[in-house]
């Protein structure tokens, strides 16, 4: 792996643990992890595995830090990691990588570190051979998959090894290896590839992280000639291959399942719910410990653009509320966190707090479908912290769960700067509360080491507001789907608008947006509980942001700030793709030795892309707003 950059855990991020006496204790498979991974850094740095007399003791113990959580101490010149498990130990060990030599500073008491989530899931949508449409990853901008080639599992799986180290450092503890749109190749991995998943589990097991796998909810029908969750031969080949998965995987952690969405099979073919199909598949993982994340990604992609009812925000919440006490106890409801998809702004998805006798999980997208590609700087974890500050105002949730944005680009995310993303997803899912800007922080500190002042404050510079930037210059106050159809990147105002898939914007000679309040629009803004429902159905007390998700207004509508609807659209357009070039530019000032060439040369010509992208953006969206309400921009700017 000597062309792989290193991302967060390069060999200088453990110096402050590799320049000391270590005593490691405990046993099991992830301890053994723990103590080669002292031993490779005090091999490096001078220090020592020792038995006693040690500066750092990480040791399996009974400190009450519930599962996986860990309690950091200095006492008496030594600093001391308790856990109760041994996943708790390894976790305790990256976390002194990120503290480095404070880690060894001033005395202080036990400082007891939980999960914020008990399932920490990234889903990796791969496909085992190279799909004809999506490729080889669907939505991946990093190069091929990491786990496949060429229709077959990877010979070499070093790099495997390397990306499960990456995800235990920043708190990952499961990973989906197959495509949640399950082709036939991929089908196959349930039955007589299970071998490779084994293979996958083996690689990943050794770092605390638990393989899952993508299923078609339609795959019994083959034998059978029915896949319908209320055949008890369903249920029974279910079982049969369930129980044949656990006999090759003891660990293994479950399914996952995209059902009745946008051409998959699902229960809806039978007309069962979609708690009868999951139930089924439930019921075969039970007995083993498993879990079924069960999508609600589930909406009518074949709707008639006039109709102005039919309103794909609805459709989770329209689907699933019903159902909500029935599914069975190891099922998770997995919801994206907007009620469409992964946009730029959206609001949080109103079913999680509308399905409280249900395990919810939120699904995010570190993979930058439609936030620039990897090809756009935008650090998601604002967009992320705001999302979990509100979900878990709703409910408690079970898990986070992200779309990798990982492949086989020697940078692993395509954008160096993606790696940040990654990082930030794990922080994220382990301590929700944390702030974006101090887990960026964490990342430049671990990913460069020796960073200069220089280089810390180019980072911040470039990537702190960079989601917003992003934000300025594509989507206005809520409104999404501006991109080309397909590929979905780079603009196309009314690409999406006259298609089967949805209506985004309704923008017309009067004005733009979706009306969906109660009172005369689709009725999405009653979907969400009473209070927040007040503040959208109001077109006076609906944020900003958010405006034209929910609302349909004039183009002299006033905002909060007092400007105008049409006039922001001109001045976060025209602003945003100046803030590109200004982030260029300070990249540009830095020098090339503070991130090495290769990286230095990979983020300069992306940031010359985005510099091309965000003005394409800015004319395309100027060009058809002034078009459509003929009025011009108050500062006598060129709109093309």
């Amino acid at each position: 792996m000597t062309d792989v950059h290193p991302a967060w855990l390069p060999p200088a991020a453990l110096r402050a643990i590799g320049s000391r006496r270590v005593s490691v204790r405990g046993d099991g498979l992830l301890v053994r992890t723990v103590i080669a991974e002292v031993a490779q850094a005090c091999g490096r740095y001078g220090g020592a595995v020792v038995s006693g007399g040690a500066d750092l003791v990480l040791a399996v113990s009974t400190v009450d830090c519930g599962p996986e959580g860990f309690a950091v101490s200095r006492d008496g010149g030594v600093t001391t990691v308790a856990a109760a498990d041994p996943a708790g130990l390894l976790y305790g060990l990256f976390h002194l990588a990120r503290l480095g030599e404070a880690a060894f500073g001033a005395p202080h008491p036990p400082r007891v570190h939980r999960p914020g989530h008990a399932r920490r899931m990234l889903d990796h949508w791969d496909n085992v051979a190279v799909h004809p449409v999506m490729g080889q990853v669907e939505r991946g901008y990093s190069g091929g998959s990491l786990l496949w080639h060429d229709g077959a599992l990877r010979e070499d799986l070093g790099r495997v090894t390397g990306y499960a180290r990456l995800l235990a450092a920043c708190g990952i503890n499961a990973v989906t290896v197959n495509n949640v749109n399950v082709h036939a190749t991929e089908a196959r991995l349930l039955t007589d590839r299970l071998g490779d998943v084994a293979t996958l589990a083996d690689v990943f097991r050794p770092y605390g992280i638990r393989v899952h796998l993508s299923v078609n909810f339609a795959a019994p029908r083959d034998d059978l000639g029915t896949a319908d969750p209320l055949d008890p031969r369903v249920r029974a080949w279910w079982a049969l291959a369930t129980d044949a998965v656990y006999a090759a995987i003891p660990d293994f952690g479950g399914y996952v399942v995209k059902a009745d969405s946008e051409g998959q099979p699902g229960p809806f073919a039978y007309g069962r719910t979609h708690a009868d199909g999951a139930n089924v598949l439930a019921a075969a993982l039970a007995p083993h410990g498993g879990v079924v994340h069960w999508r609600a990604f589930v909406y009518d992609h074949r709707q008639d653009w006039r109709d102005r009812r039919t309103d794909r925000a609805r459709a989770a919440h329209d689907h699933f509320v019903a159902l909500d006490g029935r599914f069975l106890d190891n099922v998770v409801l997995q919801v994206k966190h907007g009620p469409v998809d992964f946009q730029p702004r959206e609001p949080v998805s109103p079913l999680i707090a509308a399905v409280p006798a249900t395990d919810v999980a939120v699904e995010l997208q570190v993979t930058q479908e439609y936030t620039g590609q990897q090809r756009h700087v935008c650090y998601l974890a604002p967009m992320w912290s705001d999302v979990l500050r509100c979900a878990r105002g709703m409910a408690v949730l079970d898990g986070l769960v992200g779309v990798s944005n990982a492949g086989d680009d020697p940078f692993w995310t395509g954008h160096p700067l993606a790696q940040a993303n990654l990082y930030a997803f794990g922080r994220l899912a382990w301590a929700p509360d944390l702030d974006p800007v101090a887990i960026l922080d964490e990342w430049i500190g671990l990913t460069f080491p020796a960073a200069p002042d220089e280089l810390r404050e180019t980072l911040h510079a470039v990537m702190d507001d960079s989601w917003r930037t992003y934000e300025a210059y594509t989507a206005p106050l809520g409104v999404g789907f501006m991109v080309r159809p397909g590929h979905h990147y780079g603009p196309d105002v009314d690409g999406y608008e006259y298609t089967p898939w949805g209506t985004y914007h309704f923008a017309d000679r009067d004005g733009v947006g979706v009306d969906r309040t109660c009172a005369t629009g689709t009725g999405f803004a009653g979907q969400y509980p009473p209070a927040l429902a007040r503040v959208y159905e109001s077109v006076y007390d609906c944020p900003d942001e958010l405006l034209l998700f929910f609302h349909h207004v004039p183009y002299g509508h006033i905002l909060h700030d007092g400007g105008t609807v049409i006039q922001h659209i001109y001045d976060t357009h025209f602003a945003g793709a100046d803030a590109v070039v200004a982030m260029r530019d300070r990249w540009a000032r830095l020098p090339v030795s503070s991130v090495g060439p290769a990286f230095a040369a990979r983020v300069s010509a992306l940031l010359d892309e985005q510099v091309r992208s965000a003005a394409e953006w800015r004319d395309q969206i100027n060009a058809y707003f002034f078009r459509k309400s003929g009025v011009r921009d108050a500062h006598g700017r060129r709109i093309p």
